[in-house]
Formats: structure tokens, C-alpha cells, sequence
């Protein structure tokens, strides 16, 4: 069960938007990490170390920063694990997340704004390789664009959250 993890005051929604977040993010990181082990889902493939450790390394960050999503249903988006050090078991304030949050969602719809942009004036013909290899690429990256529109919503309920509870403890 999704909220098995989840704070018992965290919405139901917000808990299964921040669990779609890192599921979205995972058919683009997996094409990119088909491409980099060469399989044929590009004409032009990966070439030498440097361009592999790129490719595979936006696929794990895009992941590990999808991940963080969840931080804002469950508990340790309000106290951090103990066992990070210097800052383990005390609370995180609340614009410390949002704003991170907030600017990465602004981030990610201005990417995908320069995609819309840059394949409407014409900056590249928009195709990778055959048309077998456009659509495979097409659906995987189409997720992608519900991603910060995911983020946002979460972020708001997280925000909204804290504040109530932080205005519940001053009453």
C-alpha cells in the first residue's frame, strides 16, 4: 500500500503524485541508458567514456532528484534521518524544501518549454532515427512533462501542511 510510509496527515493524492514522480522520470532514464549501452534506439550512439558517464549519469540524477519527491509525504521531509550527519534528527524547515522544490519544477517547465521552442523554430529536424526510433523515444520522454506539474502540486500540499501545523502550535 502507497501511504504504508506516508505521514498519517498527508492528503491520499499528494501521496500518489509523489510516488508517480520517480515512475515518470524512469522510461526517459531507461532510453538513455539503452542508448548508452548501445542498444539500437538512436541512429547516433553513445561514443567514448566521458559521453556513457553523462548519459548514465543524468539518468541517476534525474531518478535521485524524482526520489526527493517523497521526502515531501513522508517523514523525514520534516526531521532528518539520524544517521546523516551534523543535521540528523533535527527538523527541516519548511522553505527549505519548497523553494528547492518550487525552483526545480520552474526548472523542468522551462527545459521542456526550450524543447517545445527550439523543435517549433526549427532548431533540428526533431528526429533521432527511424520512425520506430522517434516513437520509442516520444514515449519515453512524454512523461516527463507531467513532472513538474506533479512536483508543484505535492509541494503546495507539503507547504500547506506545515504551515497549518505550525500555526496549530502557536494557538
Amino acid at each position: 500500500m502507497l501511504t504504508m510510509n506516508a505521514l498519517p496527515h498527508v492528503p491520499r493524492w499528494a501521496v500518489l503524485a509523489a510516488h508517480a514522480v520517480p515512475l515518470v522520470t524512469l522510461p526517459s532514464g531507461l532510453w538513455r541508458i539503452a542508448l548508452a549501452a548501445g542498444l539500437p534506439v538512436a541512429e547516433q550512439p553513445v561514443e567514448g567514456g566521458w559521453e556513457i558517464a553523462y548519459v548514465v549519469g543524468l539518468s541517476v540524477l534525474s531518478e535521485l532528484l524524482a526520489l526527493l519527491t517523497l521526502g515531501l509525504v513522508q517523514g523525514w521531509g520534516e526531521v532528518v534521518p539520524r544517521w546523516v550527519p551534523l543535521l540528523g534528527g533535527r527538523g527541516v524547515r519548511p522553505l527549505a524544501a519548497v523553494v528547492p522544490a518550487l525552483l526545480g519544477a520552474a526548472g523542468l517547465t522551462g527545459l521542456a518549454a526550450y524543447g517545445f521552442y527550439a523543435q517549433a523554430a526549427g532548431l533540428g529536424d526533431g528526429s533521432i532515427g527511424t520512425p520506430a526510433q522517434d516513437a520509442l523515444l516520444l514515449v519515453c520522454y512524454l512523461p516527463l512533462l507531467t513532472w513538474p506539474p506533479l512536483l508543484v502540486a505535492v509541494t503546495v500540499a507539503y507547504h500547506r501542511r506545515r504551515r497549518h501545523a505550525r500555526l496549530a502550535r502557536w494557538a
